[in-house]
């Protein structure tokens, strides 16, 4: 009988636990319950606790299915369920959802999730399709101010636009992104300038750059739609084609130095050569001249030359010498200074 009450005992307590526990839980869950059915959302305890269960906070499922309710967006529990546990920001896709009511503009629970699972943030996406963006080309941000071009007369403009784009919900899934549009608006100014005969054409009409950057269709492949491009600055930069001139010139000036050098140089070989066999003839010479008394006393001892046809031969060549000397002018002697 002792074993009976007991056992009796225990199971009264297990119970009282287990009935404390539940009341904990539904009065955890009352509160959200009580706030969803006056709300007119049809949610019941079990689907709170089945949500806990499996890993999700009520209140980010509930608190936005009321909101969406009361704005006439009737949304399931399964679908923020299945949205949040893929790792969705459901807060912002119902902001989105009923931003994009309000502003008649078509977007559907599937688009809001893809957009939103991609990445981008499809509450900004929304509010970017209302009240368009002015993005300003170049970017400020990445350390140039201006987008330098030189027109075909070689003098450089730089220029400035600001871009007013809006979200294109349709192509904001895989589409490119602002960056895209400042490049190729910033490709468009530098192409439109220089083809510009005179860089005056460009002052004196601005907007040309504006009409030809906006035919080219810029956004084709973004997540946006480009609705004017603007130039706010245009001011006139370096002489460009002077400068490449003046260093063309230099390079010549420099070149035809580098040749006359060369040929100075050259020609100052040619002349040493030249002079080397100056000396090399008159070594010759003299080599030749040493051989004459060898070849006269050779004569002489042969017979075919007598005494007197040497001593001929030295009067002609001591009358020679005469005559050389006279020839010459002769140096005046200083002038005595007493």
């Amino acid at each position: 009988m002792g074993d009976g009450s007991s056992f009796l005992i225990v199971l009264l307590i297990f119970a009282l636990v287990v009935f404390l526990i539940i009341v904990i839980v539904v009065l955890s869950y009352l509160k959200l319950w009580v706030a969803a059915n006056f709300a007119g959302v049809p949610v019941n305890l079990i689907s709170l606790i089945m949500m806990r269960l499996r890993r999700v906070n009520p209140v980010n499922i509930v608190l936005p299915m009321i909101t969406a309710h009361k704005a006439g967006i009737h949304l399931t529990s399964d679908q923020l369920e299945s949205h949040y546990l893929a790792g969705g920001r459901v807060h912002d896709v119902v902001y989105a959802l009923i931003s994009a009511d309000k502003a008649r503009i078509p977007l559907s629970w599937e688009r809001a999730t893809a957009i939103d699972l991609a990445g981008r943030n499809v509450l900004e996406a929304v509010q970017m399709s209302v009240k368009p963006k002015v993005i300003d080309c170049p970017d400020p941000t990445a350390g140039s101010k201006m987008v330098a071009a030189v027109a075909k007369d070689g003098i450089q403009l730089l220029a400035r636009a600001r871009v007013t784009v809006r979200a294109n919900l349709d192509r904001l899934v895989g589409g490119a992104t602002e960056e895209t549009i400042v490049a190729r608006v910033g490709e468009g100014i530098v192409t439109t300038i220089g083809s510009a005969a005179s860089h005056k054409e460009i002052l004196q009409h601005p907007d040309n750059i504006s009409k030809t950057v906006l035919a080219k269709g810029l956004d084709a492949g973004t997540g946006f739609e480009i609705l004017s491009i603007d130039i706010a600055d245009v001011d006139v930069g370096e002489n460009i084609g002077a400068k490449l001139q003046i260093a063309q010139a230099n390079a010549d000036k420099q070149i035809a130095q580098a040749k006359a050098e060369e040929r100075k140089s050259m020609a100052l070989a040619r002349e040493q050569e030249m002079k080397a066999q100056v000396q090399e003839m008159r070594a010759r010479v003299v080599e030749a001249e040493a051989q004459i008394p060898l070849a006269m006393a050779e004569a002489l001892k042969k017979g075919h030359m007598g005494f007197m046809d040497y001593f001929r031969l030295q009067n002609i060549k001591a009358d020679t010498q005469m005559r050389q000397s006279i020839s010459q002018p002769q140096e005046e002697p200083p002038a005595n200074v007493s």
